[in-house]
């Protein structure tokens, strides 16, 4: 047997070993312990505030409030556009197990259509489905009924509130007072090009036309924003605090939408438009175009067949008239080529001429034909206003020439934008030599003069330009843009704002606009006057001239039989006025399409509104509740 040795163990050897292994072990616990108080201490105490910043961006957002649009309210404070509180029909995705479903059961309490289904579908694609995505706007009071009884059986469905716009008067502002509509792409580039982006961050609607367009910087308001608690999904678990956003300002305008109604009412089965100005500071305080349409359609989202009709008819309802319609002036505008004719010493008030009822050029074979086939015998310029004798000014036009009256009558205004608050303008057309060339490629004639002294040939005005026209006459020469916005609110004050002017029209001798003023009374005063029968027996007393705008051309032995004249190639009424005749307070113009003689049928419309006029306000303009009013106080055409 062999036997082994047992080694002796040096215990000394081994506690020192241990030892050693201890201090090692210790030490790296230590370290890697010191480094974690340090890593705590970095964290928690040198970058504090840095984590705590990015913990509260990731918890708190800041979501933008969109400000309450400023109401608008007419010359005598009716409300005209207000904000109203709308349901829509809303639908939270993440809370329906079958979104088709529902939508077929929902169709059992409101009516959708195809498109309403469309676009909610493609939201759907595009957003959070913890979020609400509206399905149908505006709901009727019976739909939400409806949806409120049965909520307990649709869950994810949701009635959500909200100010949109609505307008009271609807259809008879529409072409003054535009409406607002959804932000589109071309919308949301134009806000980004003008650095207004942030303050439209929560904005869904704009203005598109109109009043709401032209003065959208007033009506908006500035965003105000909320503070929220959201969790790592983004939804909001509480609201923290809100900087309340500024609304925008409430807007007045020189607008008298009760005359606006009669207007609208009196124009009802023509074509046309109706135009009214203070003829002290050029506001607007009627502009009616017919046809027209309804603005709260467009609120909250016309329909493309809808839209694709107004879009196509024949009658245009989507064109204004009073600011964009351009016709032919007619005899409205003898009283301005008088003026020139006085002004450039062609003629003197005591100038006279025979009218045989024709006018014709030597060595020239056109005949230009008067109205009246007899003529109207010795006529001076006051006569030829009264009984608009077309042969007079054919003459004067003649010695005149175009080049003189383009100048003057471009002083006037004519061919020019009139500077009016709306986007919606045209600026006619004062025919000149350069104009022709440029148009036609071709020479300017003699026999194109002539029948521009009568308001033919190639001029063509808006019905706003005559009125501001008239507005000069009466004035003397002094000029006024036409304003339909009047002022603003400051807090309790309102802010009433200066008439604007404009260079003034200069004569040589002032005493002429008398004399053609004198002509306007006489049109609608004297014997033989042609707006005469319309203005009998007034508590006023007017000025005016009419007007019969030819759209074709009637050979010289044939005669104009309405009858016989296809409906759109009938002569256009026309009428422009103004009254007191002593001290002028408002100013009209009317143009009717293809309606015949202005006479017979644009004066007697004048004669209306301008009885309403007087009979609601006081000789110093200002108004008071003397008779009943033509609809309710606070709207509702």
């Amino acid at each position: 047997m062999v036997r082994r040795r047992i080694p002796i163990r040096d215990h000394a050897a081994e506690q020192s070993l241990f030892f050693r292994r201890g201090l090692v072990a210790i030490g790296i616990v230590v370290f890697f312990f010191s480094l974690l108080l340090f890593n705590m201490y970095y964290l928690q105490i040198v970058q504090f505030e840095d984590y705590q910043t990015r913990s509260n961006t990731n918890r708190i957002k800041v979501r933008p409030v969109a400000p309450n649009r400023g109401l608008i309210f007419d010359r005598n404070g009716k409300l005209l556009a207000e904000n109203r509180t709308v349901f829509n029909l809303d639908i939270i995705p993440e809370q329906v197990d079958d979104l088709p479903a529902l939508i077929n059961k929902l169709e059992q309490y409101v009516t959708l259509s195809d498109g309403q289904i469309t676009r909610f579908n493609r939201s759907v694609k595009h957003n959070r489905r913890f979020k609400p995505i509206t399905l149908k706007r505006g709901l009727n009071e019976e739909e939400v009924a409806k949806l409120s009884v049965n909520q307990t059986r649709l869950p994810g469905v949701t009635i959500d509130g909200r100010l949109a716009r609505h307008y009271p008067y609807d259809n008879i502002l529409t072409h003054l007072m535009g409406y607002v509509a959804r932000i589109n792409k071309r919308d949301a580039e134009k806000i980004a090009a003008s650095g207004e982006s942030a303050n439209y961050a929560a904005t869904r609607d704009i203005g598109k036309i109109g009043i709401e367009k032209y003065h959208e910087s007033l009506l908006h308001g500035n965003v105000g924003y909320e503070r929220v608690e959201v969790n790592n999904k983004g939804r909001v678990l509480r609201s923290l605090d809100l900087d309340a956003p500024t609304p925008g300002k409430n807007i007045t305008l020189n607008i008298d939408v009760d005359m606006q109604q009669i207007a609208s009412e009196l124009l009802d089965k023509f074509k046309g438009a109706v135009v009214v100005l203070d003829a002290k500071t050029g506001g607007v305080m009627t502009l009616v175009s017919n046809p027209t349409y309804s603005a709260n359609a467009f609120v909250n989202g016309i329909s493309t067949s809808d839209y694709s009709y107004l879009l196509n008819a024949k009658d245009r309802p989507l064109i204004n008239r009073a600011t964009q319609g351009q016709y032919p002036p007619a005899s409205t505008i003898k009283p301005h080529i008088g003026l020139l004719g006085l002004d450039r010493d062609i003629i003197t008030e005591t100038t006279r001429m025979y009218d045989q009822g024709s006018y014709k050029l030597t060595n020239v074979s056109h005949v230009w034909r008067d109205h009246l086939k007899t003529g109207h015998g010795w006529v001076n310029l006051t006569k030829s206003i009264e009984v608009s004798c077309d042969t007079f000014f054919y003459d004067l036009a003649y010695r005149l020439g175009i080049d003189s009256i383009n100048e003057f009558m471009t002083n006037f205004g004519f061919g020019d934008y009139t500077g009016i608050d709306l986007y919606e303008e045209s600026d006619g057309n004062m025919p000149s030599r350069g104009w022709k060339k440029a148009r036609f490629n071709q020479p300017w004639y003699i026999g194109d003069t002539i029948p521009v002294g009568i308001g033919q040939s190639y001029w063509t005005v808006t019905p706003l330009q005559l009125a501001d026209s008239i507005v000069t006459l009466v004035n003397n020469g002094d000029r006024y843009v036409p304003q339909i916005i009047r002022g603003h609110m400051e807090g309790d004050d309102q802010i009433i704002y200066d008439k604007k002017t404009l260079p003034p029209l200069t004569v040589n001798n002032p005493a002429n606009y008398e004399v053609v003023l004198d002509a306007m009374y006489g049109t609608l005063n004297r014997k033989h006057g042609t707006g005469t029968r319309a203005f009998r027996n007034t508590d006023y007393v007017a000025a005016g001239k009419t007007g019969t705008a030819q759209l074709i051309s009637i050979g010289e032995d044939d005669e104009y039989v309405e009858e016989e004249v296809a409906v759109h190639l009938r002569d256009n009424a026309m009428f422009v006025g103004y009254a007191p005749y002593e001290n002028p307070e408002i100013v009209i113009a009317i143009t009717l399409e293809n309606a015949g003689h202005g006479g017979a049928r644009a004066a007697p419309i004048a004669r209306k509104i301008m009885d309403y006029y007087f009979e609601h306000y006081d000789r110093d303009g200002k108004y008071h509740m003397k008779l009943a009013q033509h609809g309710d106080n606070n709207g509702g055409a």
